[in-house]
């Protein structure tokens, strides 16, 4: 027996009537209402109860899931949610999930409960759980914004990652370097991987060499750009410029750089990415790629309002946003020293 024939028989009506309450609890009896919520809650039908999304009785609430609170980027993300939402009418109710889906999971049960209207994902992961990639999935009560999943029916919100890594390999590779590091974010992000793809792009496109002992593992924290930093040195053979999957490891990076003696960009040019608020007072002034963090955030908003509003999937629900290159002085032209950069 399916699900919805399971709920109808536990209620005592038909499966008609069970679609027509979860798709527009308003045209049906109270009394008749309760019956299929409670059937459906015995059955545990959960995908179908995720159109209650799609009722009248709102609560205004948005949850929110970050993956790292601390996370510099991340934070402006939730400022423009958090001000575009107080303007339409919406309270966020925000999470810390460490990427962890069972945290996830839990937040996004507040849907099911009523206590929320919907969910804002900030990692490339479904809250809903992997069964609602379905056709149904492009109603779920979802926008996922920064790193997405690809095959996503929901909203989604983003830059083109590649480009963007492949327009600073570009310029690094205009001002005379050839042997380009790249620090990498979590190998299982698809920024990391989207990433990458721009960066041998470019290579690939100047008839450079890819060198796999120049690409080293991070986790877009401070401490992993200052630990690849070190293992560069370790080599003996250092490249001539240095490019960070995000602006907090190429800070990392280039203090371990300094202790060590080298000079940034004379000895080697360091290059990140996100263009964070430090990213512009670093010393030196970090080159990066500037994302529109905020703008994400009120896209994001957008999007879930005309969602839950229009009742229906929404045009134009994949957006692509612009980004910049945006050159500092932690890049230079190539020189004879950077060429053969030596420690003391």
């Amino acid at each position: 027996m399916s699900n919805i024939r399971k709920v109808a028989q536990l209620a005592g009506v038909s499966v008609a009537t069970v679609s027509r309450t979860l798709k527009t609890p308003d045209v049906v009896s109270p009394e008749t209402r309760d019956k299929v919520l409670a059937a459906v809650e015995q059955a545990g039908y959960r995908p179908n109860l995720m159109a209650i999304q799609f009722r009248s009785r709102r609560t205004n609430n948005l949850v929110v899931l970050v993956p790292v609170i601390a996370n510099t980027f991340f934070a402006r993300v939730i400022s423009g949610i958090q001000h575009t939402a107080q303007a339409m009418g919406y309270r966020v109710l925000l999470c810390n999930t460490q990427g962890k889906p069972e945290t996830e999971r839990e937040y996004a049960e507040l849907v099911h409960a009523r206590q929320a209207d919907g969910v804002i994902q900030l990692r490339a992961s479904n809250p809903f759980g992997e069964s609602t990639l379905a056709p149904t999935a492009e109603l779920m009560p979802l926008v996922n914004v920064c790193e997405i999943v690809e095959e996503a029916s929901w909203p989604t919100v983003r830059i083109d990652n590649r480009a963007a890594a492949r327009a600073m390999t570009d310029h690094l590779i205009s001002f005379g370097h050839k042997r380009i590091a790249l620090i990498q974010g979590p190998v299982s992000s698809p920024l990391t991987q989207a990433r990458m793809a721009g960066y041998k792009d470019a290579l690939q496109a100047a008839g450079l060499n890819i060198e796999s002992n120049l690409i080293l593992p991070g986790s877009f924290t401070l401490d992993s750009g200052s630990l690849a930093a070190e293992r560069l040195i370790a080599t003996g053979n250092l490249p001539t410029a240095v490019f960070c999957e995000n602006d907090e490891m190429a800070i990392g990076a280039i203090q371990c750089f300094r202790k060590a003696g080298l000079r940034i960009p004379e000895d080697i040019s360091v290059a990140g990415f996100d263009d964070i608020s430090f990213a512009a007072y670093c010393d030196p002034p970090l080159t990066t790629i500037a994302q529109p963090a905020e703008a994400f955030g009120r896209h994001a908003v957008e999007l879930m309002a005309a969602l839950l509003e229009n009742k229906r999937p929404i045009q134009g629900r994949h957006l692509v946003l612009p980004f910049e290159l945006v050159i500092r002085e932690s890049t230079a032209p190539i020189t004879v020293a950077s060429s053969a950069a030596v420690l003391q």
